[in-house]
């Protein structure tokens, strides 16, 4: 055998080798990024929380997944919306007391509420208190309830700002437990009396929602007029972009990218992994 065909049939092998693994390795990234794809937009969506309406069970910083199956399929729930329907493919409605993520009606932006009325039901507020058909949301007090000053947690103007035993701020707000019919039960904030605590009663029609912040008098809900950057109304359904289902991720907001020992240290650590 001569050189040459010696030398032949010891590249060979390695040149076919490597083209294998270069066409495995486009292969792997397409059904990677197919299945990033299907999970995005037929399972689950990222979002954070922005402002301080839902305390005390949502905090600025927290970072969750939205189920995107629980009330069904539309372009307000995918992250593309040109040249898709109005409606929603496989649609279900919300239950009273869900975490519901849905575009706000004027600007498109993502809110989060809790839905306290459902197609059918007559919603009212008296003094504060939550109506529902006619009756009042049982309405506990639970005793003061402590947030910690942080990047991402200022004390609003409804809260006490102490020292706690250990030195540090942390903002002060009264808590109750509210009671939906059927036994569901959360948390909310009250500051006491405010214009919004007076609410006319209103039959939620067919297709749409009434929905509140927890933090009741530092949320712009279904209290308020539909209006950009501010209230949402009684919202559509077909609104809905899913259900909120997990903390993947909570910071307090005091990281510094030049400190990475401080990515760590305003981690809030007991609410990663929260299932809501």
């Amino acid at each position: 055998m001569d050189v040459k065909a010696q030398i032949a049939d010891t590249v060979e092998p390695h040149t076919q080798s490597d083209g294998e693994s270069w066409a495995g390795f486009f292969w792997f990234l397409i059904r990677l990024v197919l299945f990033v794809i299907a999970f995005r937009i037929l399972l689950f969506s990222p979002f954070s929380i922005p402002s301080e309406s839902m305390l005390p069970r949502l905090m600025n910083g927290d970072y969750l997944l939205a189920a995107k199956w629980p009330y069904g399929y539309s372009k307000n729930s995918l992250f593309f919306e040109t040249g898709l329907p109005e409606g929603r493919l496989f649609a279900s409605d919300p239950k009273r007391g869900d975490l519901v993520i849905f575009k706000h009606p004027v600007d498109r932006t993502d809110y989060i509420k809790r839905v306290i009325g459902i197609p059918g039901d007559t919603v009212a507020l008296v003094d504060g208190k939550v109506t529902l058909n006619g009756q009042f949301l049982p309405k506990t007090s639970l005793g003061d309830f402590d947030v910690a000053v942080s990047g991402n947690t200022f004390c609003s103007w409804g809260s006490e700002e102490i020292l706690s035993q250990n030195g540090e701020g942390v903002c002060r707000y009264q808590r109750f437990r509210e009671t939906l019919p059927g036994g569901k039960t959360y948390e909310v904030f009250d500051f006491g009396m405010t214009h919004a605590d007076t609410f006319s009663p209103i039959t939620i029609p067919t297709g749409h929602m009434f929905v509140m912040g927890d933090n009741r008098d530092n949320s712009r809900d279904s209290r308020f007029p539909a209006a950009a950057g501010d209230g949402v109304g009684i919202v559509q359904q077909d609104q809905l972009v899913g259900k909120a289902m997990l903390i993947v991720w909570s910071t307090d907001g005091d990281a510094e990218w030049i400190k990475p020992w401080t990515w760590f240290s305003s981690a809030r650590w007991d609410r990663i992994g929260d299932l809501l």
